[in-house]
């Protein structure tokens, strides 16, 4: 699998691509569709699978005070997409500037003269192009002057529910872990990489890995069962996210400790899945009263692991 960079310096270099483009925030159900889709159809053709992302949010390029938070971060998104069988993954930078360009000019410049597309395969919502005013209808009419098809897929839905980001985002701001994952298709989760903290966890005897968060979007603040995945392995853990009352801090985090685990992780890419809400975030009079609520919610966490497996 291609990872490339800047739609300009790519040339014609795929086999009469077939290529689907968006922001992907999530990778939901919906997204999967359009790129399963996508793949069968290149494949099927002999043609390469092409899938057209952004960074950064275009919202957050053109109005940062109203941008979403998000459900993946940019390599998180081009992990879940290459895992779905993609040829190639083009993350186009996102600037003023290219947020200028008509829809039509876009369509002609970089998707027919540039890339050579032979077809297109969109979700119902797709936008693009200056104010976003491109759409399925104008791919489809581009499509019959320039030469390529154009598949349109979805609606999706999953329990009566429009699969959307937004939707994703809602289910997890407001806890609902498990609609989230119905959505998803796989378990809400942050990834990043450690980074240090205050080592209050490690003076306590629970040593953590430390994650920032901002920008994302995240669950209510509490402690949570997890799964992390480091080096290509899965480890059990046990996470708080917030603002640790208990010592008055006032930066949101997310710390966790992982079970059974014995390593150095500061540097390292860790991606953590919210299982389960244990409880939420609390103040304790004290150290030792902290200590002993850690130790509850470690034991907590690892029987609610220990019965569940990751599937949607």
């Amino acid at each position: 699998m291609l990872l490339l960079r800047h739609l300009e310096r790519i040339g014609r270099r795929f086999r009469a691509p077939a290529l689907t483009l968006g922001n992907f925030d999530g990778v939901h159900r919906g997204h999967q569709e359009i790129l399963r889709r996508l793949v069968t159809t290149a494949h099927t053709a002999g043609s390469d699978a092409v899938a057209l992302t952004f960074h950064p949010h275009p919202a957050a390029v053109l109005a940062p005070d109203r941008a979403p938070r998000l459900i993946t971060d940019w390599r998180t998104r081009v992990e879940h997409i290459a895992a779905l069988g993609v040829d190639a993954i083009i993350v186009q930078r996102f600037t003023p500037a290219f947020s200028q360009i008509s829809a039509d000019d876009f369509v002609r410049r970089f998707l027919v003269s540039g890339l050579g597309v032979r077809t297109v395969v969109v979700g119902h919502r797709v936008s693009f192009g200056h104010h976003r005013t491109g759409n399925a209808e104008t791919l489809q009419r581009l499509g019959h002057e320039c030469g390529f098809g154009v598949e349109v897929v979805g609606p999706i839905e999953v329990d009566n529910i429009l699969v959307s980001s937004s939707a994703v985002r809602d289910a997890i701001s407001g806890g609902n872990l498990s609609r989230a994952l119905r959505l998803l298709g796989h378990l809400p989760s942050i990834a990043g990489r450690v980074v240090h903290g205050r080592h209050r966890g490690r003076q306590l005897g629970f040593p953590t890995a430390n994650l920032r968060v901002h920008g994302l979007a995240l669950p209510p603040d509490g402690v949570y069962a997890v799964r992390a995945r480091l080096d290509n392995s899965t480890q059990l853990g046990v996470a708080n996210l917030g603002l640790r009352p208990t010592f008055a801090e006032h930066e949101r985090s997310l710390e966790v400790h992982l079970l059974d685990f014995d390593g150095d992780l500061y540097g390292k890419r860790v991606e953590v899945d919210f299982v389960h809400q244990l409880r939420g975030e609390m103040k304790f009079p004290g150290p030792d009263a902290l200590m002993a609520a850690i130790a509850r919610d470690i034991a907590e966490a690892r029987r609610v692991l220990e019965a569940t497996t990751p599937r949607a």
